[in-house]
């Protein structure tokens, strides 16, 4: 297990990124054909930076990555990207900023609580965050759009894709190789977003 993290870890070094998480977005690049040249993307929970950054690779030279998150990066990012601070949730001023860049081709969201340890409760937070995220990928998606978004294993997966189902032609399970063998994380990958008004939307609005 240690091998694996190290070889993760250094490799991260090597290639310039500020952590190891980016090659869980690599994986799922490779496998369902995230990203395309001209895109324009929105990293929530962005920090400290990785996941911005291979994705302005991915999107140069005409695309364009919305960074958002509670803490700074841990790097200078490139000029494809535009970084927000803030509280993507309960921030009014953040979620409009958000809304006069839209629409966007591709929501990442790799944001995960502040666990304590407490399994039911860490996993029904991660739940939230990403009904969170959902919400306003569909506030601002482009039809045919893509969301990616990482929820803790429990028995509020099956709710997730069922809801993303609504939203999306196909929801795709996914447990990047890269990530550590003891997270409970995974990620759902919705594909081909049917643009509707539904009452989840209409709320979030409201809030």
């Amino acid at each position: 297990m240690k091998k694996v993290q190290d070889h993760y870890f250094k490799k991260a070094r090597k290639d310039n990124y500020p952590a190891r998480s980016v090659y869980k977005l690599k994986e799922m690049d490779k496998r369902f054909r995230l990203f395309r040249p001209g895109q324009k993307v929105l990293d929530l929970g962005a920090s400290p930076g990785s996941w911005s950054m291979y994705a302005a690779q991915k999107v140069t030279p005409s695309g364009f990555v919305l960074a958002v998150d509670l803490k700074e990066p841990a790097v200078s990012f490139p000029g494809q990207v535009r970084f927000i601070q803030g509280d993507v949730f309960n921030d009014a001023e953040v979620v409009q900023q958000i809304k006069n860049l839209a629409p966007f081709n591709l929501v990442l969201s790799d944001m995960a609580p502040k666990t304590i340890g407490i399994k039911i409760t860490d996993q029904a937070r991660s739940f939230e965050l990403a009904m969170e995220a959902l919400h306003l990928g569909r506030l601002v998606l482009i039809p045919g759009g893509f969301l990616c978004v990482k929820i803790f294993e429990g028995p509020d997966v099956e709710q997730l894709s069922k809801e993303m189902k609504t939203s999306f032609t196909r929801v795709k399970h996914f447990k990047p190789k890269s990530s550590r063998a003891e997270s409970r994380e995974i990620f759902l990958v919705g594909m081909q977003f049917q643009k509707k008004i539904d009452h989840d939307v209409s709320d979030h609005e409201q809030n």
